[in-house]
């Protein structure tokens, strides 16, 4: 199979002759049509993530069409359009058991070894593991569904954290990105009105104005959020500078969530935490109670018309790569789709 292969530090490597990928018990193929590029595989790229080592598939953000049997010869599901969880659980775990698989002790993701990713023509996947498309979604639309799910799982926690209601909120987000603006669009879905997010990038930035649904500014040259103003910070970036403006935005009593993996170190004001009783927490991906929600919201109209995409072939996608990296695309985006 064709295969866009991280193969060294800032090196991808497009293979036409890849390895075919090997069903595990109640796995099946799957087709890849669309599959979206991560900050995370852009700090693989980097080689920044030891979870990652060369030579590996990157790539999680997947949607397809099932292909054939399970490796027991059930064809239930062959040829159904599906959005990919990529998260893979044990299943019977505690954390499992109660619906938050995204804690499960055993978890593995596609993309992080030893689990192959889905920059390919075709990703093994557990059949629990994936969502059917809705009709008349388009694949590449479905691609979202992952990114989208990490914002909504995000925003949901923050919301049964804060003590009033998110209409009555103000919300910042950091980070413009796909999953930042995923945050922006789950929160206006589940009723703030009152959202702000900051974002360096300006091609980035005029793509978030676009959606109408929160203020956008530079925190660099235009702070424009007041200390002690927020109920509800998401930081979709995770660095010193952002956890430093989350720190300062927070009012007392309010949350901060955090899911960007930028960096690990400093940033946190802990003395405003603990004398304010500032609410801190970490958000890993989703569950699937919140991917089902995110799928559904989508179809339903209520994060709006998710036109915010870049496609690109397979092949270009080292490309494409270079270009994120170099703040040269607007899409919050880039979704790469493999030549048939």
């Amino acid at each position: 199979m064709k295969a866009l292969v991280y193969t060294g530090e800032k090196e991808l490597t497009y293979i036409e002759d890849a390895e075919m990928p090997v069903l595990r018990d109640g796995e099946v193929m799957v087709r890849i049509d669309a599959v979206g590029i991560c900050g995370s595989d852009l700090h693989a790229y980097l080689g920044h993530d030891s979870r990652r080592p060369a030579p590996l598939i990157l790539g999680h953000e997947g949607a397809g069409i099932v292909c054939g049997a399970d490796n027991a010869g059930n064809r239930d599901l062959d040829g159904q359009a599906v959005v990919i969880n990529p998260l893979v659980s044990c299943g019977h775990c505690s954390a499992c058991r109660t619906g938050f698989e995204n804690q499960c002790g055993a978890r593995e993701i596609i993309s992080m070894a030893p689990r192959q990713g889905a920059f390919a023509e075709y990703v093994a996947i557990p059949k629990r593991n994936l969502v059917p498309v809705p009709e008349g979604m388009s694949m590449t639309t479905a691609s979202l569904a992952e990114p989208i799910a990490t914002g909504w799982h995000a925003v949901t926690k923050g919301a049964k954290l804060i003590t009033r209601p998110l209409v009555e909120s103000k919300a910042l987000v950091y980070g413009g990105g796909a999953v930042g603006l995923a945050a922006a669009l789950s929160l206006h879905a589940q009723g703030c009105r009152q959202i702000f997010l900051a974002e360096t990038n300006e091609l980035r930035r005029e793509t978030v104005k676009s959606a109408g649904i929160c203020t956008v500014f530079d925190p660099l040259t235009n702070p424009l959020v007041a200390s002690n103003a927020i109920d509800l910070v998401v930081d979709c970036v995770g660095n010193k500078h952002t956890r430093m403006g989350s720190s300062d935005a927070v009012k007392p009593g309010g949350v901060i969530v955090h899911v960007g993996l930028q960096d690990s170190i400093e940033g946190l004001d802990v003395r405003k935490f603990t004398l304010q009783e500032v609410i801190f927490t970490g958000s890993y991906t989703y569950t699937m109670q919140d991917f089902h929600a995110t799928v559904e919201a989508m179809h339903n109209g209520a994060l709006g018309a998710l036109d915010w995409i870049q496609e690109r072939p397979l092949s270009e996608g080292a490309d494409a790569f270079d270009d994120l990296l170099n703040g040269r695309i607007a899409a919050a985006k880039v979704v790469l789709r493999p030549e048939k």
